[in-house]
C-alpha cells in the first residue's frame, strides 16, 4: 500500500512539473511570436485533392529543376514511396542542383540514419527542425513544424496537407484512398513560400540564405488572387475567427480532427444563430486515438443548433479546407484542432478568385457526396465507457 502511494505521489509530481513546463513555455513563446500575413498576390493556382496526382506533378517539376530545390515536410517515413522520393533528391543533388531538405524532428522520426547519411553523401543539405530543448523540454516537444512546402528554382511553390509516406499515395490498406488538398503556385506568391522555407531553414541551421537574391528571381503575376498566412504556434485561431465572421450564407469545414477552441466553438454557434448554414466533414476512419471522442461533445451541440455533421466514408479524410459563401477558400496545413491553433507552425493560403473557388467547391461537393451523417452508437447513445473516453479526450484535447 505504501509503495502504491509513493508511486502515485511521484506520478502526481511529474504531471505537475510537466504542466508547469508546458504553460510557462507556452507563455514565453507567445510573447515573441507573431503571425506573418503576406500581401495580396497574383499567381496561377492548381488545386490537387489526391496524393497520386500531386506527387506525379511534384516529382516531374523536381526532375526539371535547374538551380535549387527547397523542401519541408512534417512526415517522411522509411517505406518504398519515401525511398523513391529520396532517390530523386539524391539524383538532383548529384547533378549539381542545390537541394535542401528540412523535416520535423518528431514527424520524420522514422527516417533512418542510413538514408540521412546517403542524402548528405549525395550533396543534399539536410536538417531537422524543432528539436526539443531546455528549459521547456515538454513544451518544445509538443511544438511541431506542421508545414509541408516545396519551392523549385524560386518559380514554383507547393503547400498543403500531403506528406511523404505510402498512405498519402493510396498504398495503405486501412487508409486507402487518402483524401487531401494541396496547391501548386506559379507567380508572385512563390516568393512568400520561399521566404517561409528560408526562415525555417535559418531557425534550424543558423544559415541565413534570405539575403541572396538568386533565390528570389523575378516573377510574373498570375491571374488569380491569393494571400499566404504563416503562423508559429499562434494565429490560426484568429484566421478562422475572421473567416467565420465574414460568412453570411454558408460555411463548409473539412478537417481530419475537429477540436475547436472555446472562442471558435462559440463563433460557429453564433453563425448558426444568425442563419448561416454550417457543414463539417470529418473522417469515419481515424488515424489517432480519442480524436473522435474529443469531437463528439462539440458535434452534438452544433448538430442540435442546425449544423450538418458528416463522416467521409470513402477512405481517410485528411483535408484542411474551408469554404466561405463561395467567396473565400482556405487551403493549407492547419487542422481545426488545438494543436494547429496553439502549438504547430502552419501555412495557409486564402484564395479569393472565382477559378480557385469553383475548383474548391467542386472538390468539396464530391467530399459531401462521399460522406454521411454520424450514425455510431458511441455518438448517438454513449454508454458509461464511451462517456469516460470522451471525458479523457476532453482533458487531453490540447495534445491530440
Amino acid at each position: 500500500m505504501e509503495i502504491a502511494r509513493t508511486i502515485a505521489f511521484i506520478i502526481f509530481i511529474i504531471l505537475i512539473l510537466l504542466w508547469i513546463d508546458y504553460k510557462w513555455g507556452q507563455a514565453q513563446h507567445r510573447k515573441k511570436t507573431k503571425k506573418k500575413t503576406y500581401p495580396l498576390r497574383r499567381s496561377n493556382i492548381k488545386i490537387f485533392n489526391s496524393g497520386p496526382k500531386l506527387f506525379y506533378d511534384l516529382f516531374t517539376e523536381i526532375e526539371h529543376a535547374q538551380k535549387h530545390i527547397h523542401i519541408l515536410f512534417y512526415i517522411i517515413k522509411n517505406d518504398q514511396f519515401s525511398q523513391q522520393f529520396v532517390a530523386l533528391l539524391k539524383q538532383k543533388a548529384e547533378s549539381n542542383v542545390e537541394v535542401r531538405l528540412l523535416v520535423d524532428w518528431v514527424g520524420a522520426h522514422k527516417l533512418s540514419k542510413k538514408i540521412i547519411r546517403e542524402l548528405k553523401q549525395s550533396g543534399v543539405h539536410f536538417s531537422y527542425c524543432f528539436k526539443p530543448r531546455f528549459p521547456f523540454f515538454f513544451y518544445t516537444l509538443q511544438r511541431r513544424n506542421h508545414r509541408k512546402i516545396t519551392v523549385i528554382d524560386g518559380k514554383i511553390g507547393y503547400l498543403g496537407g500531403l506528406n511523404i509516406a505510402k498512405e498519402y499515395v493510396n498504398q495503405d490498406n486501412k487508409l486507402n484512398p487518402w483524401r487531401d488538398y494541396h496547391i501548386k503556385i506559379k507567380g508572385e506568391a512563390v516568393q512568400d513560400v520561399q521566404s517561409t522555407f528560408l526562415t525555417d531553414w535559418y531557425m534550424a541551421t543558423k544559415e541565413d540564405l534570405r539575403i541572396h537574391p538568386h533565390y528570389f528571381p523575378p516573377l510574373s503575376p498570375g491571374t488569380q488572387k491569393q494571400q499566404l498566412i504563416v503562423t508559429d504556434g499562434w494565429g490560426v485561431e484568429g484566421i478562422f475567427l475572421d473567416l467565420i465572421d465574414q460568412a453570411e450564407e454558408k460555411i463548409v469545414i473539412g478537417t481530419p480532427y475537429f477540436i475547436p477552441s472555446k472562442r471558435l466553438f462559440n463563433k460557429l454557434r453564433q453563425a448558426l444563430h444568425k442563419g448561416v448554414a454550417l457543414t463539417i466533414i470529418v473522417p469515419k476512419t481515424t488515424d489517432h486515438i480519442l480524436v473522435k471522442e474529443a469531437s463528439y461533445r462539440y458535434f452534438r451541440v452544433l448538430e442540435k443548433e442546425g449544423a450538418t455533421i458528416l463522416q467521409f466514408h470513402r477512405g481517410f479524410y485528411h483535408a484542411k479546407v474551408m469554404l466561405i459563401d463561395d467567396q473565400i477558400s482556405d487551403i493549407g496545413t492547419s487542422n481545426f484542432d488545438k494543436r494547429s491553433l496553439f502549438l504547430n507552425s502552419e501555412i495557409n493560403a486564402l484564395l479569393f478568385d472565382s477559378i480557385s473557388i469553383e475548383q474548391t467547391k467542386k472538390y468539396v461537393e464530391v467530399d459531401i457526396t462521399e460522406s454521411a451523417p454520424i450514425n455510431e452508437k458511441a455518438y448517438k447513445k454513449p454508454n458509461a465507457f464511451h462517456k469516460l473516453k470522451e471525458a479523457i479526450a476532453f482533458y487531453l484535447s490540447p495534445f491530440l
